[in-house]
């Protein structure tokens, strides 16, 4: 008799936005496991991008402050599957119930399961039920640039459809 062995991939994600030139040295070590970063856009320099494409592969997205070096990499939105779950990412997309015009018809007629933005600075992680229970992430920023009073970035798992293990590092004081 035979069994049947299944793998069960479990895929670890580094997720920031608003970096703003300048990248935490400490984000080397929070993201160093994982199998990709995702960056919510406001980069600041590809080489920043660069730099954490060191770590591990980048999934991102352009943000109004960035210049034309990473518009050339990375688009203004992105809709991926992974793991059997359909995420969607843009840099000013606003808050679950005031989506930001641009992206509003895409949120409310093609609803991914997991919807991520920056461009507030603000951390927030919900459930939009006016939305089919889409998840809604915007990191925060982790640069020093803004009103945000603590840098903070998310680290999660992808695990057979779901998000699990979801974590928010705070980096320390915005100054």
């Amino acid at each position: 008799m035979s069994h049947a062995r299944f793998i069960i991939k479990m895929i670890r994600i580094g997720l920031l936005s608003d970096t703003h030139h300048y990248l935490d040295p400490k984000i080397g070590d929070y993201f160093s496991g994982c199998d990709e970063i995702w960056h919510a856009g406001d980069f600041g320099t590809i080489a920043l991008a660069n730099s954490l494409q060191k770590i591990a592969p980048v999934r991102g997205v352009y943000g109004n402050i960035d210049g034309q070096d990473i518009r050339q990499v990375f688009p203004l939105t992105l809709r991926f599957e992974l793991e059997g779950m359909k995420f969607l990412m843009t840099h000013i997309g606003g808050n679950p119930g005031r989506y930001a015009l641009p992206i509003r018809r895409e949120v409310e007629e093609n609803t991914p399961d997991v919807f991520i933005c920056g461009h507030s600075h603000i951390l927030k992680i919900v459930r939009d039920k006016q939305n089919h229970n889409m998840l809604y992430l915007n990191p925060g920023a982790a640069g020093k640039q803004g009103f945000q009073l603590y840098r903070t970035i998310v680290r999660f798992e992808i695990n057979s459809g779901k998000l699990q293990n979801m974590e928010v590092i705070t980096l320390g004081e915005r100054a």
